[in-house]
């Protein structure tokens, strides 16, 4: 309108219609470069064209349409409108015109094809750095793999035939004395020796398993809930159990996992009191919860921490998870302290456990000297 007024005539209508098309380009590259060519033949508009251009070269490159197409351009470009006016012995100037033409149609395709080569490249780096990641990932697992065996085989060394060594000790006491307590002691400490081999045949599995194949395995029976009296049967410690929840009771998704923390939780506990409050009376107990992090609310009226306000949170309501508490009360200064090591670590390996569960932990002392473990694990969602 610049050049010719504001008169709607067929020049303008041509070069405004072209410069409409270019809205929809993306999708329609082709028709809308076809759309434009009126525009720089019979109009004033020289860029629809021209962006419809590199935009075709940009989307859809192709080295027959990209030709024809460039043809198409020079030829609205050179060709005067109308036709009638071209003049052939005009040598000098249609030179000129035929490179200027020219040049209006190699450049946008050179700079689309350009952009589209640019976009190419950028994605094959991208691509190619993920293969990288994805190359030091598996390195990193093969790394890994190699430690774990290693580690399996010093374990396997080291405290496999330690404690096969102990297991036939005792069972020779057991044979040759003629003590009963002497006897029940011997066959009991064969029993954890036993039991110890076989969690550690189960760790040593673990650690040559790649990935996650270990949990799929069995390698070995895992412990739940129904373990628990033998445990702290076997404790050697003055424990009272309470039972608020019966194993396999939870009937949700995950089940077995919560009970399986539960009982590390617990069996890691009784460790501690021996090591720590010899002597103590202990109080284990596993309830049901509706909620998470809802403790108290199953302890009934004005915190009381009975039997009464667990039993009636679960009562007639399916549990979505497991409370577990273990309690002491202070050492017996008269029981000998066992001077067992300890690597500070039991605690730090529960709570751990509970928030990869989706739970807590809870370990503190109490005000008459002893300590207490609470602990929570939602049963998953399903």
């Amino acid at each position: 309108m610049l050049v010719n007024g504001i008169d709607l005539d067929l020049e303008v209508g041509v070069s405004m219609g072209a410069a409409a098309a270019l809205l929809v380009r993306r999708r329609i590259p082709l028709l809308v470069f076809l759309f434009t060519l009126p525009g720089l033949y019979i109009g004033y508009i020289w860029f629809a064209p021209m962006i419809a251009l590199y935009t075709l070269a940009a989307r859809r490159p192709g080295r027959a349409r990209l030709v024809v197409c460039a043809l198409l351009l020079i030829a609205a470009h050179f060709l005067p409108y109308p036709i009638s006016d071209f003049e052939l012995t005009a040598y000098r100037e249609n030179t000129l015109v035929l490179i200027d033409a020219s040049v209006t149609s190699a450049a946008p395709i050179a700079l689309g094809l350009l952009v589209r080569t640019r976009r190419e490249l950028a994605s094959r780096v991208e691509d190619l750095t993920r293969s990288l990641r994805r190359e030091d990932r598996l390195l990193a697992d093969r790394v890994k793999t190699t430690e774990r065996a290693r580690l399996a085989r010093e374990m396997h060394d080291v405290v496999a035939h330690q404690v096969s060594l102990i297991s036939l000790q005792a069972g020779a006491v057991q044979v040759s004395t003629d003590d009963a307590e002497a006897r029940a002691g011997a066959r009991t400490i064969r029993e954890l020796s036993v039991r110890t081999l076989e969690e550690l045949r189960h760790m040593v599995g673990v650690l040559r398993a790649d990935g996650g194949e270990a949990e799929s395995r069995d390698l070995a029976p895992q412990p739940d809930l129904e373990e628990l009296p033998r445990l702290i049967e076997m404790s050697a410690l003055d424990v009272t159990y309470e039972r608020g929840v019966v194993a396999g009771a939870g009937g949700a998704n995950g089940a077995k996992t919560v009970e399986r923390a539960a009982f590390r939780t617990v069996q890691e506990a009784l460790t501690n009191i021996r090591k720590h409050a010899p002597g103590a009376r202990v109080r284990v107990r596993v309830d049901p919860v509706d909620t998470v992090r809802a403790a108290d609310g199953a302890h009934g009226p004005d915190g009381a921490d009975g039997a009464d306000g667990a039993e009636a949170a679960g009562e007639g309501r399916t549990a979505h998870g497991l409370r577990v508490e273990i309690r002491n009360g202070p050492p017996d200064a008269a029981a000998p302290v066992p001077g067992l090591p300890g690597g500070g670590h039991g605690l730090v390996g529960l709570r751990e456990r509970a928030q990869s569960l989706g739970g807590t932990l809870e370990a503190r002392r109490t005000s008459d000297g002893g300590f207490v473990v609470r602990a929570e694990f939602p049963y998953a969602a399903g």
